[in-house]
């Protein structure tokens, strides 16, 4: 049974500081990825927002995504950069339990928005007749806030039950943010089935989402293997290659963090990088590089520019 109970006011965030040699190297790296990062997302919006071309469910979802992926890094990498220069890495218990109820519910967010993402193609693909009676811009609105909802839901309830009680003998996060896991470990209640009932919350929610993707796709799949022409069967695939592409990054790295057994060791700090920093990055240079239209939109803006 756990003793000396007691009412912290901070954590420490251990991060990478088990590698002060790599400090600056680390920052140069992250700063390296995080600045296209925002720098993509925001010009995904931007082009969203002035290009009418791109007023329509399937880019209304992408640029609900880039929001949703601009406050998720928001979330943990400025303070995981700032830690890495400095001496004092210590966070409020507030602002510890707020960093983590916004870490979940923002990923809770992406991987709902993905999903939507991939039920829009197969309105798309499978319904053609329909979907612009289906899927509105209306619509789409609703459930890009469904999603919001949902994901900040569960979120409240994880953090909520990690936070309900008080914690023992060390406050030393062995993370480079609040991550659940490392925190609920520091617990005075019964840490292990905390630890346990959350994780199960999030793995449900994280497979749940997924499996309902790869049912999308099992019915698109279908659809466009009966379009008789190639070109017709090329095309359909290419409205879905990139999303596909960062579904399988996302909940691919995810999975390492979430299904990682604890017995099959390794560091946590290390193995949520991916995640956290290099998904992020990934996620808006797949959906610009790979789709005309944006690549479109950002020409006019630039053609814009130069004729003014």
């Amino acid at each position: 049974m756990k003793i000396n109970q007691t009412v912290l006011k901070e954590f420490i965030l251990v991060g990478f500081s088990v590698y002060p040699h790599a400090q600056t190297f680390l920052f140069v790296v992250f700063f390296c990825l995080y600045l296209p990062t925002l720098t993509g997302n925001l010009a995904i919006m931007g082009l969203t927002w002035v290009d009418r071309c791109l007023h329509t469910p399937m880019y209304l979802f992408l640029s609900a995504l880039s929001f949703s992926e601009t406050c998720y890094t928001l979330t943990i990498i400025p303070k995981m950069l700032a830690d890495l220069l400095a001496k004092d890495r210590s966070i409020s218990s507030i602002g510890c339990g707020l960093q983590m109820c916004f870490f979940l519910g923002l990923g809770g967010t992406n991987c709902m928005i993905l999903t939507l993402m991939g039920y829009d193609r197969f309105l798309a693909i499978c319904n053609p007749l329909r979907y612009p009676l289906l899927m509105t811009n209306m619509v789409c609105g609703k459930l890009v806030a469904s999603a919001w909802v949902v994901g900040f839901f569960i979120s409240v309830i994880e953090t909520a039950l990690i936070f309900r009680g008080s914690f023992c003998n060390s406050n030393l996060v062995k993370h480079f943010f609040c991550h659940m896991r490392a925190v609920v470990r520091l617990s005075c209640l019964d840490s292990d089935l905390t630890e346990f009932t959350v994780t199960v919350m999030s793995v449900s929610g994280l497979m749940g989402t997924f499996l309902i993707i790869i049912l999308t796709y099992v019915f698109i799949l279908s659809t466009v293997l009966k379009i008789p022409s190639a070109e017709g069967k090329q095309k359909a695939f290419s409205t879905c290659a990139s999303h596909l592409t960062v579904v399988i990054i996302h909940f691919g790295f995810a999975s390492i963090v979430y299904l990682k057994p604890e017995a099959s060791g390794g560091d946590d700090t290390v193995i949520a990088v991916p995640y956290t920093v290099v998904t992020p990055f990934l996620s808006p240079l797949i959906f610009s590089l790979r789709n005309k239209d944006m690549k479109n939109a950002f020409r006019k803006v630039l053609g814009k520019k130069f004729l003014e």
